[in-house]
């Protein structure tokens, strides 16, 4: 999948942005945040995970790590049961390779996401656009509602 996938899923939930594409590599969070001049917690970083099996996204802070103790408690499964996507899994299941994964767009459709409250720090987030050096600039409410994504508090 690629930019083109995100920018059609974002014209499919109504908003109007632009992804910018740079020419070094926003591929982690102080990448992106350095190129674009922002905080580091104002990257709304894409994680994936397995939660027993089932794919999931974490959209959250790219100043902040999540917690698999507690992803595990709020799922009710063992640690064990809580894997980050591998990179042939992030490719399969979501369409992207690593640091590249946007909060929309992805190859499996309907996919359950979450966002931690560590992004209600800020009004103006940037996400990564499907590319490693593809970045666009969004509301909280706005990714939220585009995502249909619910607040948990997952960072350690």
């Amino acid at each position: 999948m690629s930019v083109s996938d995100v920018e059609a899923a974002l014209a499919a939930a109504g908003i109007e942005t632009t992804i910018t594409l740079f020419s070094e590599s926003t591929a982690t969070s102080a990448e992106a945040a350095e190129q674009i001049g922002c905080e580091l917690g104002q990257i709304a970083k894409s994680l994936a995970f397995l939660i027993d099996g089932e794919p999931i996204v974490v959209l959250a802070s790219g100043d902040v790590m999540i917690d698999d103790r507690k992803l595990a408690s709020h799922f009710g499964v063992g640690r064990k049961k809580v894997k980050a996507a591998k990179p042939e899994q992030l490719l399969e299941i979501y369409g992207y390779v690593p640091g590249a994964m946007p909060p929309l767009g992805h190859r499996t459709a309907g996919l359950r996401t979450f966002l931690d409250t560590s992004l209600q720090r800020f009004d103006q987030l940037y996400a990564s656009g499907g590319a490693v050096n593809a970045i666009f600039p969004v509301s909280l409410p706005t990714l939220q509602a585009a995502t249909g994504g619910q607040f948990e508090s997952f960072a350690r």
